[in-house]
């Protein structure tokens, strides 16, 4: 794919501008409403919708269909990530307004860690092509985990990156605004906001393993592999104000990802058997998946708000509310 350098500048300085103009807009401590979520989740989709038609134009519409194909179905694996925020951000007790600033760093984080990972996907692929059937291996088994449920028992506080954390630098039982650190009896501390940070970036690092190969189902051009889960991962923070407190209402969508994942696998399976074992095996063309990811994402979202998910009854010994999750630990690493 012949793409121009100043197309990749282009989306440098949209990438950078964007996430300058969010971090002067949302200094300090600052809780993110329904409204200005609203404003910034459509910025961050106008922005991308707005760059495949640049794609479009400026390298071929095969190249555009590709990048909004994979835009659309990392943004949809990204709704996954959003249930894992919800869970760090209780189990630590994040206040609000200190999210935002949680979830910015997050970002730059992910958008490193996933340029490594792309970077490595591409080059694998292209120099052994059977890892494709890897690749789809992994998915398949996330779409399987997926549908049985088995990723409802993430616990935060299990994180060997927490952990390993913890063990590096103390880490004090009391927030200080939205400081990662602050000194304490002549010795520099981190406060919970760091170790909250943390727990983000390795469960992006966990939701990764399933990110990387399903892009690459769509495209192997580093290109559109990158810039595609850029735009997703961009948009990322304002989705999640955006659905917050409302994220248990789409009960549906797990088993709509899992069906997503299992196809996504489906077609790298046949994609790695076309290019390894013989021409004659069918490929599903990209227009066939956007419009999979676009069916199978509707009816999920449809289906759970008409058919809400029945409510969970208590018995007189249960409480109608759960348990608070645990404190942050104190200097010893003990709860």
């Amino acid at each position: 794919m012949d793409v121009p350098f100043w197309l990749w500048a282009v989306f440098g300085a949209v990438v950078v501008g964007g996430l300058t103009i969010d971090l002067v807009a949302h200094r300090g401590a600052k809780t993110i409403g329904f409204k200005e979520a609203a404003v910034w989740s459509g910025v961050w989709v106008g922005l991308s919708i707005a760059f495949a038609v640049v794609v479009g134009v400026v390298v071929s519409p095969d190249a555009a269909l590709s990048f909004g194909t994979a835009w659309l179905l990392e943004k949809s694996l990204s709704v996954d990530n959003l249930f894992v925020f919800a869970l760090i951000f209780g189990y630590f007790k994040v206040p609000r307004a200190y999210q935002h600033r949680v979830l910015f760093f997050g970002v730059i984080g992910a958008l490193v860690f996933r340029g490594i990972f792309l970077a490595l996907g591409v080059a694998v692929v292209e120099q052994f092509t059977a890892i494709l059937f890897v690749f789809a291996a992994i998915l398949l088994f996330s779409a399987w985990k997926l549908m049985r449920g088995d990723d409802d028992s993430f616990d935060p506080g299990s994180s060997r990156a927490v952990r390993l954390l913890r063990r590096v630098v103390p880490v004090r039982d009391e927030y200080a605004g939205t400081k990662f650190f602050v000194r304490e009896a002549g010795r520099r501390v981190a406060t919970p906001l760091l170790a909250v940070v943390v727990a983000i970036e390795a469960a992006d690092l966990v939701f990764a393993v399933d990110s990387v190969p399903a892009v690459l189902a769509v495209s192997s051009e580093t290109f559109i592999v990158y810039t595609s889960n850029a735009f997703a991962i961009l948009g990322l923070r304002a989705l999640y104000f955006l659905l917050s407190g409302m994220l248990e209402r789409f009960h549906l969508l797990s088993k709509g990802l899992a069906i997503i994942l299992g196809f996504i696998g489906v077609k790298l399976l046949l994609q790695a058997a076309h290019e390894t074992i013989s021409t004659s095996v069918p490929e599903i063309p990209t227009l066939v998946s956007l419009g999979v990811i676009v069916v199978v994402l509707t009816a999920s979202v449809v289906g759970s708000l008409a058919r809400p998910a029945p409510a969970v009854e208590h018995t007189d010994d249960e409480p109608a509310e759960p348990a608070e999750p645990a404190r942050p630990v104190d200097h010893a690493g003990e709860r």
